[in-house]
């Protein structure tokens, strides 16, 4: 593992499943005590401030600056860190398991997450999902299931930054109480996940539990 010349400046938001990966990246390759954390309160709009939208135009977190690299987006800033600092510790080098880490990661964000939306201004607005909404989510959740089915993980027999990923964002569904249970490969393998990965309940679960409040409270004053 290279030496760390200078921390690592960390941005983040609180309840943030996104900024929850990154965290977890940290201590998986093991430079927690290394990373500088700088929160950034939305609901004070400081991630529209001149000094944040200069380090991260996309105003969004997380963002990290390491040695004048500015990354932005947490499956983007895995990669990285596990490339620089973990010896690619859940990213292989071998270039056909990086490309279904890499499509396991594309149908997290833009099909799995997205559906988060949904769920969110449901809880927000205090209004069932429509049947679209529902179907939509459904079909989600049964091509991860199906993606599983004799599988262990999502890529092969060894937790990957996929499964760190996808299971992140399944475990904010069911903290906004989605039935995940009767999906059953994703129930099996939710578990060895949260069993395999070295402090993924103790870092993970408090973004997951933060995220729920902050949506339980913005659902009351509605």
């Amino acid at each position: 593992m290279p030496n760390i010349a200078m921390t690592i400046d960390f941005y983040y938001m609180k309840g943030s499943p996104p900024c929850a990966v990154v965290s977890l990246i940290f201590a998986e390759v093991g430079i927690e005590s290394q990373v500088n954390s700088h929160y950034v309160n939305i609901e004070a709009n400081e991630h529209l401030k001149e000094e944040y939208l200069k380090i991260n135009p996309q105003h969004t977190a997380p963002t990290i600056v390491d040695d004048g690299l500015v990354l932005a987006e947490s499956r983007a800033i895995a990669k990285y860190l596990v490339a620089k600092y973990g010896n690619n510790k859940y990213y292989p080098q071998d270039i056909n398991t990086r490309a279904l880490i890499d499509q396991r990661l594309d149908f997290d964000i833009g099909t799995l997450y997205a559906r988060l939306g949904d769920v969110y201004y449901s809880l927000i607005l205090g209004s069932p999902m429509n049947e679209n909404q529902l179907n939509k989510l459904d079909d989600a959740f049964n091509i991860l299931n199906n993606t599983l089915e004799g599988n262990k993980y999502a890529v092969g027999s060894e937790p990957t930054l996929a499964d760190i990923s996808l299971a992140v964002t399944v475990l904010v569904f069911e903290a906004f109480k989605v039935n995940i249970k009767r999906y059953n490969n994703i129930t099996r393998w939710l578990t060895l996940v949260r069993s395999s990965v070295p402090k993924f309940d103790e870092i993970v679960l408090n973004y997951v539990n933060d995220c729920a409040q902050i949506v339980s409270k913005r659902g009351k004053s509605t």
